[in-house]
């Protein structure tokens, strides 16, 4: 039972290295990339240059954020401490890249809504869904038993059905505000929840996935490519899903202004 505790603190170890690494690693290419192969597109588009700059800022900060919990886990293991890296992990995929898709697609119709109601709406949606994530591990933290038998995992695919519907949660959470502001210039701007519940409903068990098949590695190289390659399957489901319904949402409103 001690052997099947200390495998699980040194892959919850290693899964924060990863993500902290490769977060790092991918901030600083996303950087270089700017700097170099966007210089003409910011040229054009001054005011974008900042918003590209602060999501690059924001994914090397959660990156050495990720390096702390790392440790933080092999020190100090428990729900509370993983419920962080998970978030962290989220924060940098909303918050980067909500700007890195602002800066990306700059869309005719976007430009009814202000960058900066957008920004803001993002940010508030974020900001909520990281106070509702942290709820429920704190909960259960304060109501563990002081016993220290471990208790049992469920079965896969109970987890994955359960991260289904902390999907559609999520997603409703973080999309609600980025309602506000589209319903006021987007008329089927009421599609923009059910769209994020659909869209994370698909994503977030791609995500656990992701997060058990890594555990189950001992290299670390292994290992990054798996969440490498789960954070590109998961933002392509959920880029599909949105993108699908912003072209049927918006369609209406370019049919109206021709």
């Amino acid at each position: 039972m001690l052997e099947s505790t200390k495998l699980v603190v040194c892959n919850m170890d290693r899964f924060f290295f990863v993500a902290g690494s490769v977060t790092m690693l991918l901030g600083v290419a996303a950087g270089a990339f700017g700097a170099h192969s966007l210089a003409d597109y910011f040229a054009e588009h001054p005011d974008l240059e900042a918003t590209y700059l602060t999501a690059v800022r924001y994914q090397l900060i959660h990156g050495l954020a990720l390096l702390a919990v790392a440790w933080a886990a092999s020190q100090w293991p428990g729900s509370l401490v993983n419920w962080a890296g998970f978030l962290l992990v989220a924060g940098v995929v909303i918050f980067s890249g909500s700007l890195y898709l602002l800066v990306m697609t700059d869309t005719p119709w976007l430009g009814a809504i202000t960058r900066r109601a957008w920004w803001q709406a993002t940010l508030v949606g974020a900001l909520l869904a990281y106070v509702l994530g942290y709820l429920p591990s704190t909960f259960m933290n304060l109501g563990e038993p002081t016993s220290q038998a471990p208790a049992s995992e469920p079965a896969q695919w109970i987890v994955l059905l359960l991260a289904g519907g902390l999907g559609m949660v999520a997603g409703a959470v973080l999309s609600f505000a980025q309602w506000l502001v589209l319903r006021k210039h987007v008329g089927r701007a009421g599609w923009w929840i059910p769209a994020n519940m659909l869209a994370w409903l698909a994503g977030m068990p791609i995500i656990f996935w992701g997060i058990d098949a890594a555990q189950k590695w001992q290299s670390l190289p292994v290992a990054a490519l798996i969440i490498c390659g789960v954070l590109l399957l998961t933002g392509i489901v959920v880029g599909a899903i949105h993108g699908v319904f912003l072209v049927w949402m918006t369609a209406e409103n370019h049919q109206q202004g021709k």
